[in-house]
């Protein structure tokens, strides 16, 4: 097991000085196509760099079509696993890339999807396992998704499915779980708590407003959440770069919603 190179690595996705990341998915491209905010990748990048996130998180294309050569530096996540919006069941996660592929293209860490409660979970937690295991083998960080999706679920943001969920992916052997907020301070708490690797919240569907993301943001911070993982609520916005600088702020600074709304 190479823990100098995941050491490494992760220095490239989380800030040394504050123990937090910024991470901005861009895998919506496989799933749903062109969507806005997606189609110049190039520029996209560059945005969110420029704001203040630490690393974008994509499948194949995004190094080969959305590498820039200018601008601020940005870590690199590799997503290995797929689904579109037109299969028959979304939710059906494949790996399409290996660990190896990832390292070819210069990943610093790579990300896999599990849906707890789905049809198929014993073939994602199968994958979870197999993928952790190389990870292990090429210090390469793992960032675990992990959305408690399926029949026996009656709200994803239920404290009781996330906290499992969560746990599952670290049992597993995830560096990183990425996960769903649930809705407070207190429960978020119990997520993080039970959770023995650095656990990111997730963005979600676009929020009515940006307050309300700031908000999720600074109050999962406050509950021992180490970053987030928000796509659509930033390279939708109509702002980007202003809306990244803002997150920057209270993920590193230490800044409340109130001092970012006063400006």
């Amino acid at each position: 097991m190479s823990t100098i190179g995941k050491s490494v690595r992760i220095e490239r996705i989380f800030n040394r000085n504050t123990g937090n990341t910024i991470i901005v998915p861009m895998d919506h491209g496989v799933g749903a196509g062109p969507i806005n905010g997606l189609i110049n990748l190039p520029e996209t990048v560059n945005t969110v760099a420029e704001g203040g996130a630490n690393a974008v998180l994509g499948h194949m294309g995004l190094p080969k079509h959305g590498h820039r050569g200018y601008g601020r530096d940005i870590g690199l996540i590799i997503h290995l696993s797929a689904s579109t919006s037109l299969g028959p069941d979304p939710n059906h996660k494949v790996l399409v890339t290996t660990v190896e592929e990832a390292i070819k293209v210069g990943a610093d860490a790579v990300s896999v999807h599990i849906n707890i409660g789905a049809d198929d979970e014993a073939k994602m937690l199968h994958d979870l396992g197999h993928v952790a295991k190389m990870c292990d083998e090429w210090g390469m960080p793992l960032l675990a998704m992990m959305y408690p999706r399926g029949p026996k679920i009656i709200a994803e943001h239920d404290v009781e499915y996330v906290k499992h969920a969560a746990r599952v992916g670290a049992e597993l052997g995830a560096d990183i779980i990425k996960t769903n907020y649930t809705g407070n301070i207190d429960s978020f708490k119990e997520v993080v708590n039970g959770c023995p690797v650095p656990v990111v919240v997730a963005g979600g569907p676009q929020m009515d407003t940006e307050q309300q993301l700031l908000q999720m943001i600074h109050d999962s911070l406050q509950a021992g959440g180490k970053g987030v993982a928000i796509g659509r609520n930033v390279f939708q916005s109509v702002n980007p770069a202003q809306l990244m600088s803002d997150i920057s702020k209270i993920v590193h600074e230490g800044a409340s919603v109130e001092e970012i709304l006063d400006k």
